[in-house]
């Protein structure tokens, strides 16, 4: 570089250019003073200055080794050429201690050249002269007049700011965006459930309105009197009614919010589509945590929440609420480091993450028992076996625990928790056996809902693709609400390709496809070899599975297995594109072949599409929102109980009234007696049983023996008889 006065030219000097300043001239305030006033020396060099165009360390910091450096000092040098203090900062900013620089020129430099840099010095220091104003005008201004060509420090953000970025990074992060999306699509693929949400349910209104009810009274009477959870308000006088089916027990911080009918009916809406979330993020959790990537999670967690054959269920919130499983066994394998595509990474050991699955999945059975007694199950097999493989590892090798003490520790409470929140669900089902032996299932009642193996090919009314095309095919179902197994014909063959072209190992994939083969012959009940070898084992000695009366959803298990291989496959097809696309300059067709590999999750997807009826619940009668129980609502059958059990949420009084999967004598009893209500026998008899209303419905009456009473005289009984509404209320 050369010196002059400023104004120069600002060109970076090169080895040809004549004006270039030699290696091995000084670029100090002392050369500067010195061209101006004495002989210029050739061997002024500054350590530092050396340092940097020869890429060395100096005492003042680490050498610039890499081209990026070496062009910012020279850019730096060169921006300083017009101005010898400008070109002064420039040159300590690259080499990084201005000190060393100034201390190795003065070394470095010859007497002469020393004492005129002296001397210039000192004239420029001299009163009055400009330097010196210069530095006072700078002081003036409160600080060096070099300041400004310092660099800008960091801002230090405010508390605020550092929330705000915060927000925005979980806004953006993978689970947030996969929350939102399983979110809004649960909208979309369950409309118009979220239309109309305080005057529909989904499919028809009979099993709906008896789970609206469970989930307002379980909430309602762990507010007011929890002592009193298991002797609901419907059957009365009959105990643990509660425990007359399936309880969604794990809804009831939901039933806690709002009163009556109308809140119980969109209470039940809002469960239904949170219940098709939660399977598609705990299906995806799963994926994602074995090891496939983000569209083959995706996948999964579409083909296990839409699969065909659940829209079957749609009337069955135990059965959708299924979403506890494949999260709860994500966070188990989270915990444990493991996962099937990278085996056992000890590095992701976490034992919060073991603990949180055992309580999601004893939060699952508490929804339950219809799909969570499986899962415990499998859960308790899964613990056999891998207590078995490690004492064999043990008396082989010697291994020390493969996951530490920590994670045995949590493994041990979290499973004793489960354990204890099972059987503590599990005794008022005992109880119920007790008192009504006759409930228990027989082999002849399994058999009725066991599904041929044309099932698993056939398709429910409500699937939007292909419902219309399976017509002839349900027909020949003995009873195919229950037998229409079809997981989605675009799952299996995204499973079938995975056994062939996947990320899971080779042994993987052979124990998802036994999986697949044995939880279908399962779901078979009877219809294989009559189950002689596979579900009557099961039925006869393991507690509780009598209690199953549908085999056929024991599908769900194999519509997550296919799920999973689906995500190998599609999981490794992403992979071989990036592959590709990365192998070509410029990376042609790469945004094409990426979109392609988002048709499995479309297909998917569509053959999901449903179209589900959503009926309007009847209005509650005006008698019933300010009827005193016990009272009985007539008639009562299995079907218009549900629609009594609904409109008990206002208030809650005991009524007799009750539908669930079995029905006990005495409510059997009383609707024998009361068909001929109201006469000396049915009022003495329903006074004997506690019974102090009666309400009778005029809407339900054509067709009954009470069309022709409805309006007799009651005064000989010693009852009362008034018209509320659509209604006769008789007070005993």
């Amino acid at each position: 570089m050369t010196t002059g006065q400023p104004g120069t030219g600002n060109a970076r000097p090169t080895p040809d250019d004549p004006g270039a300043r030699p290696a091995g001239t000084t670029t100090g305030p002392a050369t500067e003073a010195t061209s101006g006033d004495g002989p210029e020396p050739t061997s002024t060099t500054t350590s530092a200055t050396t340092a940097v165009l020869k890429d060395e360390p100096t005492s003042g910091g680490t050498a610039m080794g890499d081209a990026a450096k070496d062009d910012e000092a020279y850019d730096t040098t060169d921006a300083a050429k017009g101005d010898p203090a400008q070109h002064d900062a420039a040159t300590d900013a690259a080499t990084g201690d201005s000190a060393a620089d100034d201390a190795a020129a003065k070394d470095a430099a010859p007497k002469g050249a020393a004492a005129t840099a002296k001397d210039a010095t000192a004239k420029d220091a001299a009163p009055g002269s400009d330097a010196t104003k210069d530095g006072d005008q700078a002081k003036a201004e409160g600080g060096d007049r070099w300041d400004k060509w310092a660099s800008t420090p960091e801002p230090v953000p405010s508390r605020l700011t550092r929330g705000a970025r915060a927000v925005g990074r979980s806004l953006i992060h993978e689970w947030t965006l996969a929350s939102l999306g399983a979110l809004a699509l649960a909208v979309l693929m369950t409309w118009p459930t979220l239309r109309y949400p305080r005057y529909t349910l989904p499919q028809d209104y009979w099993d709906p309105s008896l789970q609206s009810w469970q989930m307002a009274w379980s909430g309602h009477i762990l507010l007011s009197d929890p002592a009193r959870l298991w002797q609901s308000n419907t059957f009365f006088p009959e105990l643990w009614s509660f425990a007359f089916s399936d309880t969604l027990l794990g809804y009831a911080p939901a039933g806690m919010l709002g009163s009556g009918p109308e809140d119980a009916v969109l209470r039940y809406n809002i469960m239904f589509v949170l219940a098709h979330a939660l399977a598609t993020l705990g299906a995806y959790a799963l994926a994602r945590q074995l090891g496939s990537g983000r569209i083959g999670g995706a996948v999964a967690g579409v083909a296990y929440a839409y699969a065909p054959w659940l829209l079957a269920q749609a009337g069955h919130l135990h059965v959708l609420s299924n979403g506890g499983i494949p999260l709860a066994l994500a966070m188990l394998a989270r915990g444990h480091g493991w996962s099937l595509r990278y085996g056992y990474r000890p590095e992701r050991r976490h034992d919060g993450w073991v603990y949180a699955g055992w309580l999601v999945a004893a939060w699952q059975l508490s929804l339950g028992f219809g799909i969570g007694l499986p899962f415990a199950y499998f859960l308790a097999g899964a613990v056999l076996v891998a207590a078995v493989l490690f004492l064999v590892r043990r008396l082989r090798t010697g291994q020390a625990l493969p996951f530490g003490r920590r994670l045995l520790v949590a493994d041990v409470l979290g499973g004793v928790f489960f354990a204890g929140v099972g059987l503590l669900l599990a005794y008022p089902y005992f109880k119920v056996t007790e008192l009504h032996p006759y409930a228990e299932r027989t082999i002849g009642d399994i058999s009725i809902f066991s599904p041929p193996a044309s099932g698993f090919v056939t398709a429910p009314a409500e699937s939007r693709i292909w419902g219309d095309l399976h017509e002839g095919a349900r027909a020949a179902l003995p009873w195919h609400p229950e037998m229409t197994l079809l997981p989605g014909f675009v799952l299996y063959a995204l499973a079938a390709g995975g056994l062939f072209f996947s990320v899971w190992r080779l042994r993987h994939r052979l124990l998802l496809l036994a999986g697949v083969l044995v939880t279908m012959v399962l779901a078979m009940g009877t219809r294989f070899f009559d189950g002689t070898f596979t579900y009557l084992p099961l039925f006869e000695h393991a507690p509780g599975w009598n209690a199953m009366r549908t085999p056929g959803r024991l599908m769900l298990w194999t519509t997550l297995l296919l799920a999973l291989l689906a995500a190998g496959a599609v999981t490794a097809l992403t992979d071989r594109v990036r592959e590709l696309a990365a192998q070509r300059i410029p990376s042609w067709p790469g945004p094409w072949l990426r979109l392609a590999t988002l048709l499995p999750l479309l297909l998917v997807t569509v053959e999901g599409l449903n179209t589900t009826p959503h009926p309007v619940v009847p209005t509650q009668p005006a008698a019933l929102r300010s009827a005193q129980g016990p009272l009985l609502v007539l008639p009562s059958n299995q079907s218009l109980d549900q629609h009594v059990m609904l409109w008990s949420t206002s208030g809650f009084p005991d009524v007799v009234n009750g539908g669930s999967g079995f029905t006990p004598r005495q409510l059997d009893d009383v609707r024998r007696v009361s068909q001929s209500f109201p006469d000396q026998t049915s009022v003495d008899y329903l006074r004997t049983l506690g019974v102090r209303t009666v309400v009778l419905l005029r809407g339900q009456v054509p067709g009954t023996p009470w069309e022709i009473t409805i309006d007799a005289p009651v005064e000989s009984l010693g009852i009362t008889r008034q018209d509320v509404g659509d209604a006769v209320v008789y007070r005993l």
